[in-house]
């Protein structure tokens, strides 16, 4: 049986391996939250009022329901994991298929338009959900200190911060998406955590709000 602890959830897969595709809908509504976390936190802002979470997710469904076989193909994995798999590439998908225009056509960024990647991301969620400078200008310049300071933490602390702070995920779930031990994720986000802090200090305007 795949690697589910919940006797729920294995019996909707169970459903799913036999064919009832209502046993996916089911499955996706029970991780649609953390779905949409991990959408809101990644969709590149200046897709804002053409392409919506929701709209990642309703595409990312269809996805799945067309490729549910290749789950099986693996089926020891957790399902959220091959799930978050469907989303990230429907999601990457659209940043290809909306923003290769505009990545040629040059590279300004501003807390507005921020380019893709996880940095940027990040960057343009901790200015939109901490207390940071209000002025137009001050928020540029803090977007690009931010983006920069960002891009010298190690890859994997980055991404530890991104699903446990931001998508808030379980240190398992953070843990098996990484391909790592929880005790090692663990002490990962603890170390992000600290370095985060030290990096928003450095940065005018800002209270302690991780």
């Amino acid at each position: 049986m795949p690697a589910e602890t919940d006797a729920d959830v294995a019996t909707l897969i169970a459903r799913l391996r036999a064919g009832d595709h209502d046993a996916l809908a089911e499955l996706f509504d029970r991780h649609r939250e953390k779905l949409r976390r991990m959408v809101q936190l990644r969709l590149d802002h200046r897709l804002a009022g053409r392409v919506s979470a929701s709209d990642v997710l309703q595409e990312s469904y269809i996805d799945a329901l067309k490729r549910v076989d290749r789950y099986f193909d693996k089926p020891d994995q957790p399902f959220f994991g091959w799930l978050r798999l469907v989303v990230g590439q429907r999601l990457a998908d659209i940043h290809r298929e909306h923003l290769a225009k505009k990545r040629n056509a040059g590279k300004d960024v501003t807390i507005d338009s921020p380019i893709g990647g996880d940095s940027a991301c990040l960057a343009a969620y901790l200015l939109g959900h901490l207390s940071s400078p209000s002025h137009a200008a001050q928020k540029n310049e803090a977007f690009v200190q931010l983006e920069e300071a960002l891009n010298q933490m190690d890859s994997v602390d980055r991404e530890v911060l991104a699903l446990r702070h931001f998508e808030e995920l379980s240190n398992t779930e953070t843990a098996e998406i990484l391909g790592i031990q929880p005790a090692a994720a663990s002490k990962r986000y603890v170390r992000a955590l600290a370095k985060l802090k030290l990096i928003l200090e450095t940065l005018p305007g800002f209270t302690d709000g991780v």
